[in-house]
């Protein structure tokens, strides 16, 4: 006589791996599972034992440069020029880990990989390709990526930033906001408009009338430097505008749709180390005699954080396998990023609360995660902008 489904559900062959419930990770190749496991005993090594002060003092973690380069992290899914050459895959599942540690240094190696590496090796010349990305994959070199402008983020093609030209040179006015390491980059990757439409350019560190001042006393990615850049009749050659850049916003939209790829994998980082440290917490926290992981209200809701982290799992991976595939669209990547954001941000929130008056405390990580997240939620395209988006793409109509 076979066991009822209740005398099986009360005897499990095995316990389930919490952080991932549907075995993921073997749905990964080997490759692939060598990238997550190296980036992520870097993480538990050389992050976490200092992102909390960094993130305490407002200050980004630069003893970590050497240590992601190394390990291939900057422009890791690129061709040639000292980059990785990782599949889409692989890069993910690097955002993953680092975000795992801090949504800020995910950002940091976002930025250098997807807005500032991609544009030039996709755009760039070869001139410019040889000069630049071999320093930017050893860390000499750290880009930022100046699109969004002070008067609105989510309409870029409405930007002020103007390029003229003077002879074989170029003229930039204008002015950038929220321009994560723009106070520390030696590149910046600026996107303007001029006669013929936007287009990029590279101005370096030190060029006259460029300054980039930190933007200060944020309450949300405090490990990660955030600026802004003033451009007052900057002179840019000839040769430091990107020549194969589609003329439009469509060039500097295709580097965002790479930046938040890579951010669909990092969140479900953040939300796995919220998850961890609420379940060890509630099976150790005793209330009214019985751990708070005996209760059917917190069972219920560590149940719906495994839930939905792991139906982010599932989306992120085959969001991977189609963009390797080459067939990702920019709504593949839109539909991602709203639900597993909103996913990470729920799960923090919820986290901190488990944790009563210690989920204010730094002590424990969700508070962090919490604060960063309400930035990754608004960054590279809002939770709104992405249901729109999704919207567009069901009914051929663009209410935006």
């Amino acid at each position: 006589m076979s066991a009822s489904p209740a005398e099986s559900q009360k005897k499990p062959s095995r316990r389930l791996d919490p952080l991932d419930l549907f075995d993921v990770r073997s749905l990964l190749s080997e490759e692939e599972q060598m990238v997550k496991d190296s980036v992520g005993r870097m993480v538990d090594e050389k992050v976490l034992p200092i992102i909390r002060e960094h993130f305490e003092n407002h200050t980004f973690p630069a003893e970590l440069v050497g240590e992601l380069a190394g390990l291939g992290l900057f422009g890791s899914s690129l061709e040639g020029y000292g980059c990785a050459g990782m599949n889409g895959v692989s890069y993910g599942l690097i955002c993953q880990e680092l975000e795992r540690g801090d949504s800020g240094l995910r950002s940091f190696v976002s930025v250098q990989s997807s807005l500032c590496m991609y544009p030039i090796h996709t755009y760039g010349s070869e001139e410019q390709k040889q000069k630049y990305l071999p320093r930017m994959a050893s860390g000499e070199v750290i880009g930022c990526f100046g699109l969004t402008e002070p008067h609105g983020g989510s309409d870029p093609a409405n930007m002020k930033t103007h390029g003229k030209r003077r002879g074989r040179d170029w003229v930039l006015n204008g002015a950038k906001m929220w321009i994560t390491n723009s106070p520390i980059a030696d590149l910046f990757v600026i996107w303007a408009k001029t006669e013929e439409g936007i287009r990029g350019f590279l101005v370096e560190k030190g060029t006259r009338g460029l300054v980039a001042p930190e933007i200060e006393k944020k309450f949300s990615l405090r490990a990660s430097i955030t600026g802004a850049i003033f451009l007052e009749d900057v002179v840019v050659p000839e040769e430091n505008m990107l020549p194969g850049s589609v003329v439009g916003i469509k060039a500097p939209l295709s580097c965002l749709t790479q930046a938040r790829y890579g951010i669909t994998w990092g969140v479900i980082g953040a939300a796995q180390a919220c998850l961890e440290q609420v379940l060890d917490y509630s099976q150790s926290r005793v209330m009214f005699g019985r751990p708070l992981a005996a209760t059917q209200t917190i069972q219920i809701r560590l149940a719906d954080m495994a839930r939905r982290i792991t139906t982010a799992q599932l989306l992120s991976l085959q969001l991977g396998r189609l963009k390797d595939a080459g067939t990702m669209s920019p709504s593949h990547v839109s539909l991602a990023k709203w639900n597993n954001c909103r996913m990470a941000l729920d799960v923090a929130r919820d986290a901190r609360d488990i944790l009563g008056g210690s989920g204010i405390s730094a002590e424990y990580v969700p508070i962090r995660h919490a604060l960063n997240l309400e930035s990754v939620i608004t960054y590279e395209g809002t939770e709104t902008i992405h249901q729109l988006t999704i919207g567009r793409e069901l009914t051929g109509i663009s209410a935006f």
